[in-house]
């Protein structure tokens, strides 16, 4: 199917017109419904006529969350060009990379990235457009363009760029490389409105014209997945560029927010703030978390001190929609009959597939441990410049997501654990995120990290570190006697370390991986 998004976004600006569209929190940058359109046309005609950005050509974002919201959707859409998503935290070396791979024909990025990206980009032939007046200096640099003087002067006229939803590649983005080095992933726009319209059909959302969705984690990764349907659906998208829990407080509180997304690590910390300082959340209708799994006994600590706003939802990088959704009426603390549920991912969003497959794709009954496998209009087009990982993790159209879990009699979905996640210790399975859920637990316990490390005669041995809470107290061995008590001996850890910060990614999960390379440094074998 062919459309054309200026076609679209001029249909949704005469709809919303005065409404507030983009609000860019630390700039106090506000664009209702019909200048965000106008907006976008300009910065579509930019890539167009100036940077002349062709079909099949890409260019990449390296910006903050402010920046990166007008460079979303619509403006993508109305181009022929392919975006290429990044992550502004990642090091230069790490978009180094990435530019050898996708080979960009512009760069956008932050003034203060250019002094140290201008020689790397222009080696690879790119175009550079800051987002802010270069120094005198700095403009005076072949193929450096100001941004907004090039907006300023583009055509804000509605254009006839018709793409087709299912063939053109509209964004490239990249996996979080939480087991290794991120793969490129491919996204038809049909992958979006496909994200689009799950965000709809789980109507606990309640994404509608009076929503104000609050992003503080990078728009390049999961919240992504919110931004289009609260477009579409004609309310406001905020954004802010730090991960700061006190100005997300103030936020929320001076500008009326009702929704958010946050990972389990930043919900925990906003636990303690909101006991020590509350702050008017009244507005705050929907929380919506995902990235990691959450501890039940954490969560009930949440509904208690938030209320009954919480939704979970599953998704991925290669399924850009929310694949399961753990709904607001199931997050009841102290209720026996809910508690099971809330340990879960929720239900598949109705219209997607999920089956529980064994080792060699074959699915299982209910009830049976696997590897979740889901099929679906988000599925990515598979892996840029990478056929071969493409062909390991993409299966008769089926995506092999390497989670474990299972679905049980009721229909819900349940993630055990990552494959590699997964700690083999005297021939027995133990999963990382059950262990790190009875740690949890514990009243003195903010978050913790499990690992398997070398143990002579296990192979692997259960390991923890672990975090407390601000002047909480309690040792190794009472936290080790807990999970033993909760799980079994085998799972419990047979050495804990007390720590005052994990390994997190930018938008807060905890890297594994990273506690887990300490103890198995210079060892040829990573894993028993």
């Amino acid at each position: 199917m062919k459309m054309n998004f200026s076609r679209i976004m001029r249909l949704l600006a005469l709809r919303h017109r005065d409404q507030e569209a983009i609000v860019n929190v630390e700039r106090n940058r506000r664009y209702t419904y019909e200048q965000y359109h106008l907006l976008t046309n300009r910065i579509a005609d930019v890539l167009r006529s100036v940077l002349q950005v062709r079909t099949g050509e890409r260019f990449m974002l390296i910006l903050e969350n402010d920046n990166l919201s007008l460079m979303m959707f619509p403006s993508t859409f109305k181009q022929e060009g392919t975006v290429v998503m990044t992550n502004l935290r990642d090091p230069l070396e790490e978009h180094a990379r990435q530019i050898e791979l996708v080979k960009p024909r512009v760069g956008f990025g932050e003034p203060r990235l250019l002094d140290s990206y201008y020689g790397m980009l222009r080696s690879r032939g790119c175009d550079i457009v800051v987002r802010a007046p270069p120094t005198l200096a700095q403009a005076a640099l072949p193929g450096v363009h100001n941004f907004w003087s090039l907006v300023e002067a583009a055509s804000d006229l509605d254009n006839d760029v018709t793409l087709d939803t299912d063939q053109h590649i509209c964004m490239l983005r990249f996996t979080g490389g939480t087991t290794g080095k991120g793969k490129c992933a491919m996204y038809s726009i049909d992958n979006w409105m496909a994200c689009r319209d799950a965000a709809f059909i789980n109507t606990d959302l309640g994404l509608s014209s009076a929503t104000r969705l609050l992003h503080v984690s990078p728009l390049s990764h999961g919240t992504l997945m919110l931004f289009f349907p609260t477009v579409y659906g004609g309310g406001t998208n905020l954004t802010m560029n730090q991960l700061d829990m006190e100005s997300w407080r103030q936020s929320v509180e001076s500008e009326r927010v009702s929704h958010s997304f946050l990972v389990p690590t930043v919900l925990y910390r906003l636990l303690e703030m909101q006991r020590a300082a509350p702050k008017d959340f009244s507005s705050l209708t929907t929380l919506i978390y995902g990235a990691a799994p959450m501890s039940p006994d954490k969560l009930g600590e949440l509904v208690e001190c938030f209320g009954q706003i919480f939704v979970q939802g599953y998704a991925a990088t290669e399924a850009p929609m929310v694949i399961s959704a753990l709904d607001k009426a199931a997050h009841r603390p102290g209720d026996a009959a809910a508690l099971r549920h809330l340990s879960s991912a929720g239900r598949p969003t109705p219209g997607v597939e999920v089956f529980i497959a064994d080792s060699d794709g074959k699915p299982l009954p209910i009830g049976e441990t696997g590897e979740i496998r889901i099929r679906c209009k988000a599925i990515i087009k598979g892996y840029y410049e990478n056929p071969e990982a493409t062909a390991a993790e993409f299966d008769d159209g089926a995506w092999k997501s390497g989670d474990l879990g299972y679905i049980d009699a009721d229909g819900y979905l349940y993630i055990v654990d990552r494959l590699k996640d997964m700690i083999i210790s005297g021939g027995f399975n133990v999963y990382a995120v059950e262990v790190e859920a009875a740690l949890a637990a514990h009243p003195s316990v903010l978050m913790a990290a499990v690992v398997g490390i070398p143990h002579a005669e296990w192979g692997e041995a259960v390991h923890a570190e672990v975090i407390l809470r601000q002047g909480e107290t309690v040792t190794s061995e009472e936290l080790i006697a807990q999970t033993r008590t909760r799980l079994g001996g085998y799972k419990a850890p047979k050495s804990l370390v007390f720590v005052d910060e994990l390994p997190t990614s930018v938008v807060g999960k905890v890297l594994r991986r990273q506690v887990r390379e300490k103890y198995w440094q210079n060892l040829l074998r990573k894993i028993s």
